[in-house]
């Protein structure tokens, strides 16, 4: 091969070839060139030979030799993680009149050498046997980088990733949250059911993000409910040390070969930006089935060593109590929930879900909401807001100036029309009118069931330059109090049926 070196074991073919065949032939069947024969032929000795004699740097005079021992040992036992680079630019400066520039690779090797020799010892990497059946493996994964979107607004998420390490066998679903025990609990069952079976072990690295900063009886209450959920399952929990990812290294590469599939599949998709959460969802969902399709040789036979699933699942959400306030709602974990004014002083049990929350009064499902995530910034005071205007509408309709400076005013809106409507007659309007046909345009959309189309009309409207007419969106969108037409029904005789059936039959 062009470029290659031979080796001693082509010389000696070729040596001997040479006995019996021409030189051509001989290199030919040798595996190099006639040229090469050529130069073997003047000199005889083997490749090793040849290199020893060279020696390091091709004869060429090492430029570090009075420098080795004085200058470059001295510093590499002091920090032995040093790199060349950084000794050759000291060496340098101190140094200018050697030109030492071009030596670069000759010193690379040299330290190299030296550390091979007289280093620190490295830490080994032991490669595991992984048996059918024995491990499964869970991680979080940060997957803004792939630029999704929903609506047009940047989805900052997570995936939660399970991998059986013998099969290769996945599943993968998206977080909005941290990496929190209640997401590792979620998705692991998720995974476990869809699989429909359960591995003997289960590692995890997701815990320790949750530790984080977090009061001892708090670590002691995620390992407990850990070890219960892995219980539930029959599976030994077991965690990697803190910091040592390639503990875990079954699935930290495939989490990087996820997050490339998924980005090669929204190249080809043309888009990164989907209508809905749950079509991004879809989209992981299917991107992972076609992986898994092409283990099912490898999950045939995992099958037979995997353990059976329990009746039903186990606790996969955090438990709260909260108290709907008279401002229409309650606060939890720093985010404002508004709720149905009905349950106003009601004391509500809420179960927090990766993106929900299942609200109960005493043992009956009240409603649902979706789960809030705290403002990033941390200050004191500072909550977000969950808000359904639907919750508020009927107190607000009766007192529509409460909406010029309501706190949570701007997530009030349920679409983006709705914003952009009172950003327009805030400008325009007096405060006084504004506020009363904000509050009509709102009180419209819920009474007569017409959100989406409103906000199509106040689209239309706004892109005119032009205000709403609250009256005239009224009488458009009001069918319950618009007159309806008398119909009248006349019902055919049963002769007329005789005559279909006749015909029918002769025909």
């Amino acid at each position: 091969m062009p470029g290659k070196p031979i080796t001693d074991q082509q010389a000696r073919l070729y040596m001997r070839l040479n006995k019996k065949h021409p030189r051509e032939t001989a290199a030919a069947m040798s595996g190099f060139s006639a040229s090469t024969a050529f130069r073997l032929d003047k000199d005889p000795r083997l490749p090793s030979e040849k290199k020893a004699q060279r020696g390091h740097g091709g004869g060429r005079p090492d430029p570090f030799t009075d420098l080795w021992e004085s200058e470059v040992v001295p510093l590499l036992e002091r920090a032995p993680n040093l790199r060349p680079v950084t000794i050759l630019r000291d060496l340098c400066l101190r140094y200018p009149e050697r030109e030492l520039t071009a030596a670069r690779r000759t010193l690379e090797r040299r330290v190299r050498e030296w550390k091979a020799a007289h280093g620190p010892q490295q830490e080994v990497i032991f490669r595991q046997n992984h048996p059918p059946g024995r491990q499964g493996m869970s991680d979080f994964t940060d997957c803004r980088s792939l630029g999704v979107t929903i609506a047009g607004v940047p989805l900052d998420h997570r995936l939660y990733h399970f991998v059986l390490v013998y099969s290769g066998w996945e599943h993968g679903e998206v977080v909005l949250g941290g990496e929190s025990f209640t997401a590792l609990a979620s998705g692991l069952q998720n995974a476990l059911w869809s699989l429909g079976a359960c591995p003997i072990e289960h590692r995890s690295d997701s815990l320790s993000a949750a530790f984080t900063n977090r009061a001892d009886e708090t670590q002691e209450d995620l390992t407990r409910r850990y070890e219960a959920l892995c219980a539930h399952y029959q599976m030994t929990p077991t965690r990697n040390n803190r910091g040592v990812a390639h503990e875990n290294g079954s699935i930290e590469s495939r989490n990087g070969h996820l997050k490339d599939r998924l980005e090669q599949a929204l190249l080809l998709r043309g888009s990164d930006d989907f209508a809905t959460l749950d079509d991004y969802r879809r989209f992981v969902a299917e991107q992972i089935s076609r992986h898994n399709a092409l283990r099912r040789q490898e999950l045939a036979v995992e099958m037979d060593h995997l353990r059976a699933l329990p009746q039903r699942k186990t606790t996969d959400y955090d438990d709260a109590v909260v108290v709907v306030t008279s401002s229409g709602g309650f606060t939890l974990r720093r985010v404002f929930y508004t709720a149905p004014s009905t349950y106003i002083g009601h004391r509500l049990r809420v179960r927090l879900y990766d993106d929900r929350l299942e609200c109960y009064l005493a043992s009956s499902h009240a409603f649902t909401l979706p789960r809030g995530r705290p403002p990033s910034s941390g200050k004191s005071g500072q909550h977000a807001h969950v808000v359904d205007y639907r919750h508020v509408i009927h107190s607000l309709r009766r007192k529509p100036q409460a909406l010029a400076n309501l706190v949570y005013r701007d997530q009030l809106f349920p679409r983006a029309a709705f914003a952009r409507t009172w950003q327009a007659m805030n400008k325009r309007l007096d405060q006084r009118t504004a506020c009363k046909t904000m509050v009509g345009l709102l009180w419209l959309a819920h009474s007569c069931a017409c959100e989406a189309e409103l906000a199509l009309a106040l689209e239309m409207i706004l892109d005119a330059r032009k205000l709403p007419d609250l009256a005239a969106l009224q009488s458009r969108f009001d069918v319950a109090g618009n007159s309806v037409p008398d119909i009248e029904v006349v019902l055919p005789t049963a002769a007329d049926y005789d005559r279909l059936l006749t015909a029918g039959a002769m025909q």
